[in-house]
Formats: structure tokens, C-alpha cells, sequence
């Protein structure tokens, strides 16, 4: 059996780790964060001093661990490429790809892999003085980039010349807003939404369709998904992985609907909590915050209670003045009555805790552990 290889997790060395495992010259490998707590736990995920299940695998990545403990999520060669083929099919062929992000994350090394398979050198943007000069040095026919909805939001607000350059950028790495995706609109700029994660190698749903060769259905709203796309299984976890994976389907954790033939994703299973007895969907009481003019950004968490089971907290991110001078930020009764007036009163939050921003994992996921974490202190 093959063994596996720890790289740093640069741009540079991941790019030649990549590049040898796609053409068959080099052995797997797994990519370090610079961060010495963060590449101990890919240590721990990935066991590199254990012989590899199998040799089919070329990379092994960790979820982010935004709720829970990472995993080493294996991926062969052939799912890297089946990716990154079906990404330039879906957005009109190959072209030079910006890297914006960590490639250590799925999302980065897809940009890295799509690079290898255009044959156009990747541009980094850590490598440039700003965004503006990296996307200045992109010279291919056409010009693609991935990045986070954050990234995405800010650039709208200082960059927008910069985005405008692109044929295409792919948003993940979590969900995009609707108004994020109204002001793209509206600005010109081409900002395909991805739903993927790291065992579908990346986005494998774009804009609600699924990638070429990837396939969708549900089983009382849980996604399944199927395709050259997935991962191999988990490292050492032959048991989680017989647990997600039924007749070549994988199943994930997340809900959703199709609406009008597209895919839309509604939440995670666990986005449901009983609380008191009454279950309440947590993405929906959400939403709803984020329709508050007093409020820029929120997440919404169920909290263990021994009383309760579980409480519903809202992590709330304000917009001073709630759009309106004069206007004080809203109260933790005032986003409580809003809540109930489309939802039912015992959705509401029971605790409502201001924050200057939510907390990000390096990957552009919400740091949902660390809430839980801070609220149980």
C-alpha cells in the first residue's frame, strides 16, 4: 500500500505535490496549515505514519471542523480530475484560474487543479501588493477565480473593476445570501453559486444544477448525491464511511428542496433542535433575523439546556443605526417580537449575544464550534 507524505500547505508546494500526483510521478500527500495547533490536527486526522487503506488516493484534506471534529476526507486522482473537467465544462472552457484562498481547503486545491488541467499557471493573490494587481496579472483566454461569500461582499464594496474582468467566479464555501447574490446582479459581475464540500471534491452543484456526471435525489429532504466527483471514503473510519455511503450514494448532512428543477439547499439535519418539546428550524429563525434592518449578519444555534434540552441563541452581528438616524441597535426583546411575527413565539430566541463580527474558520465557514464553545464558558 502506498504512504503519504506531509507538504506545507503553500501555494508553491501544494501546486507541486498536486502536479506529480496527477500525472503519476508523485505519491499522496496531505497539506499543512502554517498554524501549529491547526496542522497538529491534520496530523491527527490524516495518521501519515499508517500504511493508506487503499492506493487509490492522491490527496487526503480535513473538514474544516466548523462542528465538530475534523475528519481526513481521502480523495483519488481520478475524482480531482472529474471535478475540475466538469467546473470548465459547466463555466465555457478552460482558462487562468486566481487563487484568493488557502490550499489546503478543498476550494483551493480545486483552483489548483483546474490550473494543472488548463495548463495555465495559477496567480496567487497573497503574491501581489492587492486584489486589483493580482487579477492584473491573470493573461489567459479566460479568467476564472473561487472565493467565499466574504471575499465576494467585500470586493462588491472595493473592487468591483477588478471583478468585472472575470468570465466567471465560483462563490463557497458556504451558502450565498440572496442579497449578496442580487447585488452581483446588479453590478455585472458573474458569480456562480457552488453547493459541494470536501467528499464532492469541491462544488459539484452550480447555481442549483449538478456538475456533468454528478447526480441528486432526496430522502425526506437529506441531499444524496452521486458521481466521479466523491471522495474515497474516510481515513481510518471504515465505519463512519459505510455510514455515509449507500448503493454509490453519498449522504450527506444537509436539506434541501428542488424548486423548478434546481437544487436548493434548505439547512443541515441538525438544523433542527427541540427545544421544550417544539421543534424549530434554526435556519429559518435565521433568516428571518437577517431580514431586520438593524441587523448585518447572524447565526443561530442550539445551545444544550437541562432545562430546556436545548435554547435557542442568536449570534448577532448589528448594523449601527438599523438604516434608520438615530436608531439604536435592536434589543434582544425587539428581535424576539420580530421573530414571531412570522414564525411561531416559541422559535424565538431566547438569548441573543452581539458580536462585532462571527467568528471564521480559515476555509470562510462560520467558527460554529467556537460559538458553541464561548456560550458553554
Amino acid at each position: 500500500m502506498s504512504t503519504l507524505r506531509l507538504v506545507p500547505g503553500t501555494p508553491d508546494a501544494v501546486l507541486s505535490a498536486l502536479t506529480a500526483v496527477l500525472d503519476g510521478s508523485g505519491t499522496p500527500f496531505a497539506p499543512l496549515p502554517a498554524d501549529p495547533a491547526a496542522a497538529e490536527r491534520v496530523r491527527q486526522a490524516v495518521a501519515p505514519d499508517e500504511p493508506l487503506e487503499s492506493d487509490d488516493c492522491a490527496v487526503i484534506l480535513t473538514t474544516s471542523g466548523s462542528s465538530g471534529e475534523p475528519k481526513g476526507v481521502m480523495l483519488s486522482r481520478s475524482a480531482l480530475l472529474a471535478s475540475a473537467t466538469a467546473t470548465h465544462h459547466r463555466l465555457g472552457g478552460p482558462g487562468q484560474w486566481l487563487l484568493p484562498m488557502q490550499p489546503y481547503f478543498v476550494g483551493g486545491l480545486q483552483v489548483l487543479t483546474r490550473s494543472v488541467l488548463a495548463g495555465f499557471a495559477p496567480v496567487v493573490s497573497a503574491d501581489h501588493p492587492g486584489f486589483a494587481e493580482a487579477v492584473a496579472a491573470l493573461t489567459g483566454p479566460r479568467k476564472y477565480s473561487a472565493m467565499v461569500p466574504t471575499q465576494l461582499a467585500r470586493y462588491l464594496d472595493t473592487e468591483l473593476d477588478a471583478l468585472l474582468s472575470f468570465d466567471a467566479i465560483v462563490i463557497g464555501g458556504a451558502s450565498m445570501p440572496a442579497d449578496l447574490k442580487a447585488r452581483a446582479r446588479a453590478a455585472g459581475v458573474t458569480a456562480v453559486p457552488a453547493y459541494g464540500m470536501t467528499e464532492t471534491g469541491s462544488g459539484c452543484v452550480y447555481a442549483g444544477e449538478p456538475l456533468a456526471g454528478t447526480s441528486l435525489r432526496l430522502e425526506d429532504e437529506r441531499i444524496l448525491i452521486s458521481g466521479p466527483t466523491l471522495f474515497s471514503g474516510y481515513r481510518l473510519r471504515p465505519q463512519l464511511t459505510a455510514e455515509v455511503f449507500h448503493d454509490r450514494w453519498f449522504r450527506t448532512q444537509d436539506r434541501g428542496r428542488f424548486v423548478d428543477g434546481r437544487l436548493q439547499v434548505i439547512g443541515r439535519l441538525d438544523d433542527v433542535v427541540i427545544s421544550g418539546g417544539v421543534n424549530i428550524t434554526l435556519t429559518a429563525v435565521q433568516a428571518r433575523l437577517l431580514e431586520h434592518p438593524g441587523v448585518s449578519d447572524a447565526v443561530v444555534l442550539g445551545v444544550p439546556d437541562p432545562e430546556w434540552g436545548s435554547r435557542v441563541v442568536a449570534f448577532v452581528v448589528g448594523r449601527p443605526g438599523g438604516g434608520e438616524p438615530g436608531r439604536n441597535e435592536p434589543g434582544r426583546d425587539e428581535l424576539r417580537d420580530f421573530v414571531a411575527e412570522v414564525l411561531p413565539r416559541t422559535w424565538a430566541p431566547r438569548d441573543v449575544v452581539r458580536l462585532a463580527a462571527l467568528p471564521m474558520l480559515a476555509s470562510g465557514k462560520v467558527d460554529r464550534q467556537g460559538l458553541l464553545e464561548g456560550v458553554a464558558r
